[in-house]
């Protein structure tokens, strides 16, 4: 049999197949290969109790990619998940968290939401938008721009990720209402609550639609990214750095550097550029060992 790995507990995976859940474990051979099976796999499984819905998975189908944070297969971008009150932004974070996604080679947007509690965009979604990201905003308890989102999902494998809070459930649940009945199923199988989500799951929308709801992160790491480097992952820096004085500059104190011309003749957003000086800081202060 051949379905997909929705979820992994403890030890535990969880296996979509033709419309049934199969609770799994992997068999020896993978620890020995040290081969650890990752929800969005495609995997091949035995059904050994059919009534009990148990199985054993005995090969994982070859990954188009697989993401490190939070670990998962077979992904075509990553939707970062904000809202714009309750929790408010925290636009450095964002900002980690998007060269963060480059560095793992994968391709990034954002998602806006509960905007009806802000009617009115914020300046900083323009800023991002003017840096190359798409932007969609949204509303998940009124329904507020969700067939963007449709749209924008379509025919994708889609990661949700942000912190906690800002809805990643509660869009998953409007989008795709039997997300809530499979989550259902699975914690009656290992007999725990459902409201906060603390791994990660797929939910199939269609045949050629998925998406992966994640828990929310509360921290990003940079590791291997070097201050010189940092540039490279603001993609708005890219035509005016070409017009730098110096071929490796900066971007921070350097004279006739076109990026801070650019800041003061705003075609760079000051917002994004605080955030590139905070973040090259803690790249150049960071203990070496």
């Amino acid at each position: 049999m051949e379905g997909k790995i929705i979820k992994g507990i403890a030890g535990f995976y969880y296996v979509l197949y033709g419309g049934d859940i199969y609770e799994c474990r992997a068999k020896g051979l993978f620890r020995r290969n040290d081969i650890k099976p990752l929800v969005g796999d495609n995997a091949e499984f035995e059904i050994l109790d059919a009534a009990g819905k148990n199985g054993n998975i005995i090969n994982i189908l070859p990954r188009k990619n697989e993401l490190l944070r939070p670990a998962a297969a077979n992904i075509d971008i990553i939707l970062t998940v904000l809202s714009f009150f309750k929790p408010k932004p925290q636009l450095c974070m964002l900002d980690k968290y998007l060269i963060s996604i480059k560095l793992q080679g994968f391709d990034a947007a954002i998602l806006w939401n509960k905007n009806d509690l802000s009617p009115d965009i914020p300046d900083y979604v323009k800023a991002y938008k003017r840096a190359g990201y798409e932007n969609i905003v949204i509303s998940a308890s009124d329904g507020y721009g969700m067939e963007d989102l449709r749209a924008f999902l379509k025919g994708k494998t889609t990661l949700f990720a942000g912190p906690s809070g800002v809805g990643k459930s509660s869009i998953t649940n409007r989008l795709f209402p039997m997300a809530d009945m499979q989550t259902g199923e699975i914690s009656r199988k290992i007999e725990r609550g459902k409201h906060t989500t603390r791994h990660s799951q797929v939910f199939i929308v269609d045949k050629t639609t998925c998406i992966f709801d994640t828990p929310g992160f509360t921290s990003v790491s940079l590791e291997g990214l070097e201050k010189e480097s940092l540039r490279e992952y603001y993609p708005e820096f890219t035509k005016p750095g070409k017009k730098c004085r110096f071929a490796l500059c900066s971007h921070i104190s350097e004279p006739g550097c076109a990026v801070k011309q650019a800041l003061d003749d705003n075609t760079v957003s000051r917002l994004r550029y605080d955030n590139y000086v905070k973040i090259y800081n803690e790249l150049a202060n960071k203990r070496r060992y």
